[in-house]
């Protein structure tokens, strides 16, 4: 049986009403198990992109010690449960670390559509990724993939001060995800920034 997302979700909610019939606690649980169901499987699409990007994309770019994969926007489209549709604008940053400061080295962005597939083992892989174009080819392949959401990824791609917040959530996230010992990161020729702890990022 395939499922959706609004097919777990359904399947999910039968079992807490079922639940619930004997205890009546239930229901104020299920609203907190519906949003537990969608963010599972949204972090497992998000695991196999970032898989995607660090393994395929990043060693493109000059190498260095560590990689770091985020999103500035994103949308799913689950609608075929056979391939999950990402649309994004997919960053990669490859850093060394010095001292305790994480050093860019190198990357960009990706902007494109996502496939997002099972595996024989029934894990959530990137099968295939629809770039946007470079230089003048930029706007009509970006319209052609983002389609009505086109305004809404231009509008993120422009906003270079979210962005950054983003930019620093992720590495704050990456770096306390894996206990590195840095508390600064720097881009070539400005300052270097604190990294805010997990508590700092929440509240942004």
């Amino acid at each position: 049986m395939k499922l959706t997302t609004k097919t777990l979700l359904s399947v999910v909610l039968m079992a807490m009403i079922m639940y619930s019939c004997g205890n009546k606690k239930g229901n104020r649980n299920m609203a907190s198990v519906e949003q537990e169901a969608v963010q599972t499987l949204t972090d497992s699409y998000f695991q196999a992109i970032d898989r995607y990007f660090t393994n395929e994309i990043a060693p493109q770019y000059a190498s260095a010690e560590l990689c770091i994969p985020y999103h500035d926007y994103a949308v799913i489209d689950d609608s075929n449960p056979d391939e999950v549709q990402v649309l994004g604008d997919f960053w990669v940053e490859n850093y060394n670390i010095v001292g305790d400061t994480l050093m860019f080295v190198s990357g960009g962005n990706h902007a494109g559509k996502v496939h997002i597939k099972k595996d024989s083992e029934g894990n959530y892989v990137a099968a295939g990724f629809d770039a946007v174009g470079d230089g003048s080819e930029f706007l009509p392949t970006a319209k052609a993939i983002f389609g009505e959401r086109f305004e809404d990824f231009q509008k993120a791609n422009s906003d270079h001060v979210l962005r950054e917040k983003i930019r620093k959530t992720a590495i704050s996230g990456y770096v306390y995800k894996n206990r590195l010992g840095v508390k600064f990161y720097k881009d070539y020729g400005w300052p270097a920034v604190e990294i805010p702890g997990p508590e700092e990022t929440s509240r942004q």
